[in-house]
């Protein structure tokens, strides 16, 4: 895909050389969306939740779906409304074939070359996360730490209690940090806090059924400071 490494904005400037810390989104950007491996995912959430309400698929979709966008995670919302082991959730939803992510040895280089502290902040867990990060053939202990939903304790990405748990456990000055992530609503808080954020987004030519347009939409506002089609070309464009 072409990259896409211009600001949003023309009054902000694609300047990085403050950033000292580099938070990353784990799902649909480190690895593109195209591969498609969240939908496996998406799927077995599915099952999961016509498991726990007895509803058909079409219903239970639609209420997965909801939760997701409400809650920030659908498992959130079934702890919320159905009071769920979040670990069995976690377990069953992980159950997955990592192979279509393809190794990514530019990317590694790329992640590996940025200068100062490097951290994955994930609403899924770390064994999901370490199983991406060998299919991309990216080392885990390049980052400081994987900080999962557990770490979170369950609260995820958008609420704010997710991202002041990792700040104030490894003291990141939120003026010197940069939050990439696919969903623009995660990039709101970060935004709040002084980060600089990166919208990293599909494309204009992918779809998916299994993908709503909210997910997908490249959007514009206050908080999306960036957007990119391409990390590494992100990355590697911004000289340091």
């Amino acid at each position: 895909m072409t990259a896409s490494p211009l600001p949003v904005s023309t009054s902000r400037s694609v300047d990085f050389s403050a950033v000292t810390n580099w938070i990353f989104d784990l799902d649909n950007t480190l690895y593109p969306r195209r591969s498609n491996l969240f939908a496996q995912i998406d799927i077995r959430i599915t099952h999961y939740v016509m498991a726990v309400t007895k509803l058909e698929f079409a219903q239970a979709r639609v209420l997965q779906k909801s939760y997701y966008r409400d809650f920030g995670t659908t498992l959130n919302g079934l702890m919320q409304q159905y009071a769920i082991d979040p670990e069995h959730f976690l377990r069953t939803v992980h159950d997955i074939d990592y192979s279509p992510v393809e190794p990514h040895p530019a990317l590694a280089a790329a992640l590996a070359g940025l200068p100062g502290r490097k951290f994955i902040l994930t609403n899924g867990d770390v064994p999901h996360a370490k199983a991406v990060l060998a299919r991309l053939g990216v080392d885990p202990g390049l980052f400081e730490v994987i900080h999962d939903v557990k770490a979170m304790n369950y609260r995820p990405k958008p609420e704010r209690s997710a991202y002041d748990g990792l700040l104030a456990a490894f003291a990141i000055d939120p003026g010197a940090a940069a939050m990439f992530d696919d969903l623009d609503k995660n990039l709101v808080i970060p935004h709040e806090l002084g980060m600089e954020t990166v919208h990293v987004v599909a494309g204009a030519d992918f779809s998916h059924e299994q993908v709503e347009a909210w997910e997908l939409a490249p959007a514009r506002g206050a908080h999306v400071h960036h957007r990119t089609e391409d990390l590494v070309a992100f990355l590697g464009g911004l000289g340091l």
